[in-house]
C-alpha cells in the first residue's frame, strides 16, 4: 500500500468521495489520500452518489456517504474522526505513531481538518517550499556552512551576498519591526511567528471544532436554527495575519405568507420569520372539526401545524313539542328559528315561541308548553253574591257563552221554589258575574259552556241575613278609597269597625302587603283610604265589631311609572356599541318590557317617551324619527346584560341595525310597564353615538369628548328637576339630556364644572 499526499491551490471549496479515496478540497488546498491505487487517474473514479435517502441526508457537514455492502453509511472525511453523522472532529495527525508524521529535523503544525510541516532552524525542506506535506518524499536536509554558523539566530536565515551576508525569516515568521531583512551585528530584532489573532465573529452563527491561529488554518462556522447562509461558511489565516473572507452572515428564515385554510381566517398574526405563529378561527358558520388553531414557521422556512378542519354548523332537524304546530323554512345551520304554535283547544304557557340553531349544533332548550284549555280556572265569590273565573285559551278575542243554572234554598225553611236559568256571553279572560239573591239562603249554582266543549262546574253560594244597622252600598273611589252607607242605630250611637288588609302580586310572589287596624264614626256615609302599593291586589276584610257583621271587597291599585332607568351614560364611537342593561325592581308594577331607540342626534329632542309608535329600522320613518333598535321581556332580562348595539340581530320583532358611518345618534332606553289594560313608561338617555369614518375620529376625538361631558351635565340636571316636571308635564321629553335644553334652576350649580370637565371622557357613571 502506498499513501500519497498532495498539495495544490485552487480558489474553490468542495468536499465529496470516490470508491477507495477519500479526498478533501478545502479553501486553497487540496488534499487526498490513495491507497492501493498506483498510476490511477482521480478522474477515472466514480464518485458515489451522496443523494441517499434519510441515512445520506443525516451526515455530517464533514461527512461523505459511502455505499458499503448495499447499504449508505457515513464516513468522516480526511482528517476528521467521528460517527460520521452526529459528530466529526478534527484529527491531530501530528500525534500520530511513535514516529513523527513530519519525519526528522521538523516542526508539525495541526490545522481543522488537515496539518502541515516545517523545517526545525539549521534545515531546509528538500523541495525548496516554506511548508509541506510529506506524502511525496519531501524532507528536511541540513542547510550549507554559511546557514549552519547560527548568525541571523533562531527562525532564521543566512544568505551570502558580495562580501558579506543578510539574515531573513524563516517562511511563518516576520520581523518584529516589519524590515525585510536584517544584520545580526547590533541588532536586536528578532522573528516572530506570524498569527491571525481571533476569528471574526458570525453574526446569528458559531464556530465548529477546533482551530490555530497560524497562517493555513481553517475556521467552520454554523448558522444558529432558523438561520442559514448562501456564503462559505469558512474563514481562514493567510499569510498577511488576516482572516478571509472577513464578511459572514446568516440569513434569518423566512416562511412566508401562512397558507390559507377553507372556511377559516387568520385571528393573529406576527411576523413570517423563524419561530412566528398564526392563529386561524373559523368563520361565522362554522365550527372547528380537527386539527390545530395555530400553525408555526419553523427552522426549514415553512408553516408547521396549519392542518385546521372547520365544518358548517348543522344542528338537525328539531324536535317537535307536544300539542303543538312548527313552523320552519327547513334551514338547520346557524341562527335558524323554528317557531311553535299551540294547537286548537290548547294555550301556550311558557317562555317564548321559537328556538334557534346554536354555536353548539344544537337547537335551543325553550320552555313552550301548550295545556289543554280551562274554562273555569280559579272559580271563586267575592261580593257574597258575585262569581269570578279565569278562562285560559289560545283563541283570544273568541267569545264563550256560559249558562248559569240557580237552585236556591232558605235556611229557615225546607223548600224554597227558586229556579232560575239565564245565559252569558263573553271574550273577557277573567269574566265576572253577580247574581241576584235573597239574603239568608243558599244557592247552588251550576255554569256550563255551550259554545265549545260542554264544560261544567257547581259552586254553592251562602248568603247572608242582612241585618238593618249593618252598613251597605259599598263604593270604591280614588283607586284606594272606601265608602259606604250606615244605618244609624239611635243618637250618639257610634260603630266601631275593624279592618284587615292583605294585598299580593301575581308577577311577584314574595310581595306581601298587610295592615290591621280599627275604624269608630258617627257618621252615615263613613269614607277611608288605605296607604296601598301600586299594581296590587288587594282583600279588604271589615267586620262590624258590635253586630259581628264581615264583608270582604276586593280592590286593585293601578300601576305608576316604573322606576327611572338607572343607566350608565355613554359617549362612544363606532358601528357597535357595547351598553350594559341595568334591571329594575318591579316597586311601582310589573315591569313588562325594555326598548333600545335610537335617534339622529338632531332629532332627539323630538322624542316623546309616551310614544308607543315604536317605529322598526325597516319603517319609512326611521330616517326622521328614528327606530326601536331592541325589545326584551322583563323575565329574559338580567342585571347588567350586555347589549350590542348594531349586531344585526332581531330582538322581539325589531331589527338591531348597524349604525349608518358618518352619523351621530341619541340612544334612549324605554321601561315599560302593563298591568289591567294600563301602560306607563319612563325613559333615560343612554348613549351619544359618533359613528365617523377611521380618518375623522382622531379629529373628533376632543370636541367629542368635550360634547359627553355637557350632556352629563345637562343629564344630571334634567334628573335633579324630573320630579318637578312630572307633577306639571307627566313625563318631559328625555331627549332634553342630548338636545341641551335650559334649566335654568340647575344649570348656575353645574355651569362652573363645564370648565373642569375632561375633553376626553367617554364614560360617565349616573348614579
Amino acid at each position: 500500500m502506498s499513501v500519497r499526499r498532495i498539495i495544490g491551490h485552487t480558489p474553490e471549496t468542495a468536499s465529496g468521495s470516490m470508491a477507495g479515496v477519500d479526498y478533501k478540497h478545502h479553501l486553497g488546498t487540496v488534499l487526498y489520500a490513495e491507497e492501493g491505487l498506483q498510476g490511477e487517474k482521480l478522474s477515472s473514479i466514480p464518485i458515489v452518489n451522496r443523494s441517499v435517502p434519510d441515512v445520506c441526508a443525516t451526515c455530517h457537514i464533514h461527512a461523505t456517504c459511502h455505499q458499503v455492502e448495499g447499504k449508505s453509511v457515513c464516513i468522516c472525511n480526511y482528517g476528521f474522526v467521528g460517527n460520521g453523522r452526529t459528530h466529526c472532529q478534527d484529527k491531530d495527525e501530528c500525534q500520530i505513531g511513535a514516529n513523527k508524521i513530519c519525519g526528522n529535523h521538523t516542526l508539525c503544525h495541526n490545522t481543522h481538518g488537515s496539518f502541515y510541516c516545517v523545517c526545525l532552524d539549521g534545515y531546509r525542506a528538500s523541495n525548496n517550499n516554506k511548508t509541506f506535506i510529506p506524502n511525496d518524499g519531501t524532507n528536511c536536509t541540513d542547510i550549507d556552512e554559511c546557514e549552519e554558523s547560527g548568525l541571523c539566530g533562531h527562525n532564521a536565515r543566512c544568505v551570502n551576498t558580495e562580501g558579506s551576508y543578510k539574515c531573513y525569516c524563516n517562511d511563518g515568521y516576520k520581523l518584529e519591526s516589519g524590515a525585510h531583512s536584517f544584520h545580526p551585528d547590533g541588532n536586536k530584532d528578532s522573528c516572530q511567528e506570524i498569527r491571525c489573532g481571533s476569528p471574526p465573529e458570525m453574526e446569528h452563527g458559531y464556530i465548529v471544532g477546533n482551530y490555530s491561529l497560524v497562517p493555513g488554518s481553517t475556521v467552520h462556522y454554523e448558522c444558529e436554527e432558523g438561520f442559514y447562509s448562501d456564503e462559505g461558511k469558512l474563514s481562514y489565516c493567510t499569510a498577511n495575519e488576516a482572516w478571509e473572507p472577513a464578511t459572514l452572515r446568516c440569513k434569518g428564515v423566512d416562511c412566508g405568507d401562512p397558507p390559507s385554510i377553507l372556511n377559516a381566517r387568520p385571528a393573529s398574526a406576527s411576523k413570517t420569520m423563524y419561530g412566528s405563529k398564526v392563529t386561524y378561527n373559523c368563520v361565522h358558520g362554522y365550527f372547528i372539526a380537527s386539527g390545530n388553531q395555530t400553525a408555526v414557521c419553523n427552522a426549514n422556512g415553512r408553516w408547521d401545524g396549519a392542518d385546521l378542519v372547520c365544518k358548517e354548523i348543522d344542528c338537525g332537524r328539531p324536535s317537535l313539542i307536544p300539542h303543538t304546530e312548527m313552523i320552519w323554512d327547513n334551514s338547520t345551520r346557524l341562527w335558524s328559528r323554528v317557531y311553535y304554535q299551540c294547537k286548537e283547544g290548547y294555550y301556550f304557557d311558557g317562555d317564548r315561541n321559537f328556538s334557534e340553531c346554536t354555536m353548539d349544533q344544537e337547537w335551543e332548550n325553550i320552555t313552550y308548553v301548550c295545556k289543554e284549555e280551562e274554562l273555569f280556572s280559579n272559580l271563586s265569590i267575592f261580593n257574597e253574591t258575585c262569581v269570578k273565573w279565569q278562562r285560559k285559551t289560545g283563541r283570544r278575542g273568541v267569545q264563550e257563552t256560559y249558562t248559569f243554572h240557580i237552585l236556591g234554598q232558605r235556611w229557615d225553611e225546607e223548600t224554597f221554589p227558586e229556579d232560575v236559568i239565564f245565559n252569558i256571553t263573553t271574550s273577557e279572560d277573567n269574566p265576572k258575574v253577580c247574581l241576584d239573591l235573597n239574603s239568608g239562603s243558599n244557592y247552588v249554582v251550576n255554569i256550563t259552556t255551550i259554545s265549545s266543549t260542554n264544560t261544567s262546574v257547581s259552586v254553592t253560594v251562602a248568603v247572608q241575613t242582612k241585618v238593618k244597622e249593618a252598613f251597605n252600598n259599598v263604593l270604591i273611589f280614588n283607586d284606594t278609597c272606601l265608602r259606604w252607607w250606615r244605618n244609624i242605630r239611635g243618637a250618639e250611637t257610634e260603630d266601631r269597625y275593624s279592618f284587615h288588609v292583605q294585598g299580593q302580586r301575581w308577577y311577584q310572589k314574595g310581595f306581601l302587603h298587610e295592615m290591621t287596624f280599627n275604624l269608630t264614626t258617627y257618621k252615615q256615609a263613613p269614607e277611608v283610604c288605605f296607604d296601598l302599593q301600586p299594581g296590587t291586589n288587594y282583600s279588604v276584610n271589615i267586620s262590624m265589631v258590635a253586630l259581628n257583621f264581615s264583608l270582604m271587597v276586593s280592590m286593585t291599585t293601578r300601576i305608576t311609572d316604573p322606576p327611572f332607568p338607572d343607566v350608565e351614560f355613554v359617549a362612544a364611537k363606532g358601528s357597535a356599541p357595547l351598553l350594559r342593561l341595568r334591571k329594575a325592581e318591579d316597586r311601582n308594577g310589573p315591569i313588562s318590557l325594555y326598548q333600545v331607540i335610537v335617534l339622529p342626534l338632531g332629532l332627539q329632542s323630538t322624542f316623546i317617551c309616551e310614544s308607543f309608535a315604536a317605529a322598526t329600522f325597516f319603517s319609512n320613518t326611521t330616517d326622521t324619527k328614528g327606530y326601536v333598535a331592541a325589545e326584551f321581556q322583563a323575565k329574559d332580562v338580567a342585571d347588567n346584560m350586555p347589549v350590542a348595539l348594531g349586531d344585526r340581530h332581531y330582538y322581539g320583532k325589531f331589527y338591531n341595525a348597524p349604525l349608518k358611518l358618518g352619523n351621530e345618534y341619541c340612544v334612549f332606553l324605554r321601561i315599560i310597564s302593563e298591568w289591567n289594560k294600563v301602560r306607563t313608561q319612563s325613559c333615560a338617555v343612554w348613549a351619544q353615538i359618533k359613528n365617523l369614518p377611521p380618518t375623522l375620529q382622531y379629529m373628533t376625538v376632543v370636541v367629542f369628548g368635550s360634547l359627553a361631558a355637557v350632556c352629563l351635565i345637562l343629564f344630571l340636571s334634567f334628573s335633579a328637576a324630573r320630579s318637578y316636571l312630572h307633577s306639571a308635564m307627566h313625563s318631559p321629553p328625555a331627549a332634553l339630556a342630548c338636545e341641551g335644553v335650559r334649566l335654568s334652576a340647575t344649570m348656575d350649580m353645574t355651569q362652573a364644572r363645564i370648565a373642569s370637565s375632561s375633553l376626553e371622557t367617554e364614560n360617565v357613571s349616573l348614579l
